[in-house]
Parts: C-alpha cells; sequence; structure tokens
C-alpha cells in the first residue's frame, strides 16, 4: 500500500465555495474515486489556501491513470480548475510529496 500526500493552493477568494462543493461532492465521483483504488481519502484545508490531500492506494500512477479515463473526473475537474492558482486540470498538479518519517 502507498501513502499518498500533496498539496495544492486554493484562490483564497473562492475557499468558502470550495469547501461547499466539497461537502457535496457527486456520488458519481465518489464511485469512481474507489473504483479506482483511492482509500482513506482526506483533504485538509489552511484558511490561507494550502490544501493538503492524503490518500492509501496499491499503486497511486494507475489510481490516477483510472481516474482519468472516466468522464465524470473529466468534469469535476473543469470545475474545480477555477478553484486554483494553477493549471486547468488540478489532479494534474498533484505532486505526492516524498515520506520521510512515519510511526506505525
Amino acid at each position: 500500500m502507498q501513502r499518498v500526500c500533496f498539496v495544492l493552493t486554493v484562490r483564497p477568494d473562492r475557499l468558502d465555495e470550495y469547501r461547499e462543493r466539497h461537502a457535496a461532492v457527486w456520488p458519481a465521483m465518489l464511485d469512481a474515486l474507489r473504483a479506482a483504488g483511492w482509500r482513506n481519502y482526506s483533504i485538509f484545508l489552511r484558511p490561507d489556501g494550502l490544501l493538503v490531500g492524503y490518500l492509501e492506494t496499491d499503486d497511486f500512477a494507475a489510481a490516477q491513470a483510472a481516474m482519468d479515463a472516466t468522464e465524470v473526473n473529466a468534469r469535476w475537474q473543469r470545475e474545480m480548475a477555477g478553484y486554483f492558482t494553477t493549471g486547468d486540470r488540478p489532479d494534474e498538479q498533484m505532486a505526492p510529496l516524498v515520506e520521510i518519517f512515519h510511526l506505525d
């Protein structure tokens, strides 16, 4: 199992909207994430817009590719793009951080 952590930056003027969108993620998107092997997925958001994501998966590259192949992810990414400070596809900006310590 891989533990994956990544950071992104949400535009400060859209934080409330971003929180609202994630309070009601489309059921089809949730199903697609599960089917693609995303488990224990959490998103944390700091008041200045720093977003930290964490998930567990067997193979992150495969999990990303599986999501990329879904129509629901394409729609979600188009709608989410305006919330972030860089890039048209937030999912393509998810560069995993290097894990340097883990307490089991």
